[in-house]
């Protein structure tokens, strides 16, 4: 047997809503119907997803998901960004819907982002590496309490997992362990995303405008070109 093909059917409350998602970020709508019950497809290359409204759905108590395996993690991201870019007039990185920065924090070292639709489904795009006999962990080469917190709390961020992540941001920034500034930069923007998705705005803008106060050498802003790029999505997503 050869040439078969698997594609997910995920929930959703509204199909209008989630076509209207896709479509900004560059999917194109293959079929839809209303009756007898509510389905709509979606295509971006070969990529093929479905979906069905349920009724009194709640996307923040979403446990649906899929893979995607490509080979460009990261040109699928930034084709995806442009468009939603271009539609929303910012990028989504916080709250549902959202589309997270890739990554390669996980222990196989792949390439990864996910993109959580309005119906709170976690769609994760996976460019897998070449395995190695004894891959080095992402944590091993993290020197400072605040690295290694900003390591785990993007992994439970990574999982949805918002609440403990918070609590280890909070714990690490809170310590007085001399840490570069950029490691605090990244730190405090992960904490603002993950604010901006609890609901807490008035955290999430105070934490932006000390992002904004902070003196940071050339380099160092050189260094953090996408956080800060980051730091304008979140801010006129609080606007």
């Amino acid at each position: 047997m050869a040439n078969e093909t698997m594609i997910p059917a995920l929930p959703c409350r509204s199909i209008k809503e989630t076509l209207e998602f896709y479509v900004a970020m560059g999917f194109e709508i293959t079929y839809q119907q209303e009756r007898p019950n509510t389905y709509a497809c979606v295509k971006h290359g070969s990529i093929d997803i479905h979906f069905f409204t349920l009724k009194d759905y709640d996307p923040a108590q979403s446990y649906s998901t899929c893979l995607v395996i490509t080979d460009d993690a990261d040109g699928l991201h930034q084709a995806f960004a442009a468009s939603l870019r271009q539609h929303y007039g910012k990028l989504p990185v916080a709250g549902i819907p959202r589309i997270t920065k890739p990554n390669n924090n996980n222990s196989a070292g792949d390439r990864r982002f996910n993109v959580i639709d309005p119906g709170g489904n976690w769609v994760r795009f996976i460019q897998q590496v070449e395995k190695r006999e004894s891959p080095e962990k992402p944590e091993a080469t993290l020197t400072t309490k605040l690295a290694r917190a900003f390591h785990a709390a993007e992994l439970q961020a990574e999982h949805g997992d918002h609440e403990a992540a918070a609590k280890m941001l909070d714990k690490a920034l809170a310590h007085d362990e001399p840490a570069p500034a950029t490691q605090r930069v990244q730190a405090l923007v992960l904490r603002a995303t993950i604010a901006v998705t609890l609901g807490d705005q008035a955290l999430a803008q105070q934490i932006l405008a000390d992002v904004r106060q902070m003196a940071l050498e050339e380099d160092e802003r050189a260094a953090l070109v996408d956080e800060f790029e980051r730091v304008e999505d979140l801010e006129k997503m609080l606007q």
